[in-house]
C-alpha cells in the first residue's frame, strides 16, 4: 500500500518502550534481544546468553535523546581462544554452535556479527550500511525487514508516521562565502549573520565557510510536525554540512538525534532511497524540492516550492531578479511554503489514521506479516 497514493501530492522489546523512546532505543533493544528466541525453542539454542556475551560484546550506544538502553560490547576472542584451544572437541562444539545460530548473519558491527559475534569474512554479505546510526553498523535485508516491522508497530502505537526532510531549498538556503554577491556584501550580510541575537535565522558557519538562512516558520513547523511524525534529515550534502545544519534546526537534539542521512549514506549515486531509512515505505512522507533524486519513491514525495534567499541560489537556477537577501525581504511565516505544507501534512496524518483507513492498514499489515512469518509455510 502506498501512503502517498491516498494522500495529497509486538516483539517483547516493544512493550517495554515508553512514548519518549526513539528509534535508537528500539534498535539497541532489538539488537540486544538478537531474536534468538523467535527462531525456535530457547532450550534448543546451544549457547547460553553468558557464553554469547563472553564470545563477543559490541557496544551500541543509543545516541538519541532520553536513551538509557545500551549494550556493552567488548571483544574477548583472545581469551576465549586460549581457553578452548587445548581441547579440540570443545572447539568443534563451539563452531557447531555458531553454525546453528548463523549464517545468515543479520548484520555486522565493527566487523563482528551482531548475533553470534563471528568475525566478518570476505564471503559474508555486508548488507546495507547504517553509518549514520552508528559507525560500522550494517544490516542484512531480513534484519532490516524485522526491525522495520517493529518500528511500524512502535510508530502506529504512538499514532505517528515517518517524515523525510530535505535541507537545501526546502528547510534552509545556504551560500558559500566566495559566492556572496557585491550587493549582499554592501548590506553587510556576513556581519548580520555573525551577530549573537535571540531567535536569529541567519548563521555564519565559519567552520565550513558558509552562510545559512533558516526558512521562515521552520522552527514552528518542526515542533508541530514532530507530534505527527518520526523525522529524518536526508540531504545530498556531505556529512559535516548535514550535521552543522541539524544543529541549527534542532539545537536541543529533540527532533532528529542520529537520524541525519547524507550523501555518504546513499546506496545509489545521485539518488536518495528509503532503503537506508529504518521506517516502512508505506508510512513514509518525503518533503523535497527535487523530484529526480527520488526515482523509486515518487509516490511518497510532496514536492516543495524552492526557497531562494541568497543571490547565489537565484543564479544557480537561472533567475536574474534580485534575491530576497538583496531586497531585504523574506517569505511570510503565516502563509509561506512551510506553513502551507504543514496543513497538508496534518491532512495526510488525519487521513491515514481515520477509523476506516487506519484499520484497513492495520489489517493489511498484520495479514502480510502473518503470511511472511517462518511459522506459516
Amino acid at each position: 500500500m502506498s501512503l502517498a497514493a491516498e494522500s495529497p501530492s509486538p516483539s517483547p522489546s516493544m512493550s517495554s518502550l515508553s512514548d519518549s523512546d526513539d528509534f535508537a532505543d528500539l534498535l539497541a533493544a532489538e539488537l540486544e534481544l538478537a531474536d534468538s528466541a523467535s527462531h525456535g525453542d530457547p532450550s534448543a539454542s546451544p549457547a547460553s546468553d553468558d557464553e554469547e556475551e563472553e564470545d563477543v560484546a559490541v557496544e551500541i550506544d543509543a545516541v538519541e535523546q532520553g536513551s538509557t538502553k545500551r549494550r556493552r560490547v567488548e571483544e574477548r576472542h583472545q581469551d576465549q581462544r586460549t581457553a578452548v584451544m587445548p581441547d579440540e572437541d570443545v572447539i568443534g562444539s563451539f563452531k557447531d554452535a555458531q553454525i546453528k545460530i548463523c549464517p545468515p548473519h543479520p548484520g555486522f558491527f565493527g566487523g563482528l556479527c551482531i548475533k553470534c559475534g563471528k568475525d566478518q569474512d570476505e564471503e559474508d554479505v555486508p548488507g546495507v550500511a547504517f553509518g549514520y546510526i552508528h559507525k560500522g553498523l550494517s544490516l542484512d535485508t531480513s534484519e532490516m525487514d524485522r526491525l522495520r516491522g517493529s518500528e511500524v508497530k512502535n510508530l502506529l502505537r504512538k499514532r505517528k508516521l515517518v517524515l523525510i526532510l530535505d535541507l537545501d531549498h526546502t528547510l534552509i538556503n545556504s551560500t558559500r562565502f566566495h559566492d556572496i554577491s557585491p550587493a549582499e556584501m554592501d548590506l553587510g550580510i556576513q556581519t548580520v549573520a555573525s551577530k549573537d541575537v535571540p531567535n536569529k535565522s541567519m548563521f555564519n558557519l565559519q567552520g565550513i565557510h558558509m552562510l545559512t538562512k533558516l526558512r521562515p516558520f521552520v522552527r514552528k513547523f518542526l515542533e508541530e510536525a514532530s507530534n505527527m511524525f518520526e523525522m529524518y534529515i536526508y540531504t545530498m550534502g556531505d556529512k559535516a554540512y548535514a550535521i552543522e545544519i541539524a544543529k541549527l534546526l534542532d539545537p536541543g537534539n529533540i527532533y532528529f538525534g542520529s537520524k541525519v542521512i547524507s550523501n555518504s549514506d546513499c546506496t545509489q549515486r545521485h539518488q536518495k532511497g528509503l532503503d537506508v531509512v529504518l521506517g516502512a515505505e508505506s508510512t513514509a512522507v518525503i518533503l523535497d524540492d527535487t523530484e529526480h533524486v527520488w526515482q523509486k519513491h515518487k509516490e511518497n514525495l510532496i514536492l516543495m516550492e524552492r526557497y531562494h534567499y541568497f543571490a547565489s541560489s537565484c543564479r544557480q537556477f537561472g533567475f536574474s531578479d534580485k534575491s530576497l537577501s538583496e531586497l531585504m525581504q523574506d517569505e511570510r511565516e503565516s502563509d509561506g511554503a512551510l506553513a502551507t505544507i504543514l496543513h497538508v501534512l496534518k491532512r495526510v496524518h488525519e487521513s491515514f489514521f481515520d477509523s476506516v483507513g487506519y484499520l484497513h492498514y492495520i489489517h493489511g499489515y498484520f495479514y502480510h506479516s502473518l503470511l511472511s512469518s517462518p511459522c506459516v509455510q
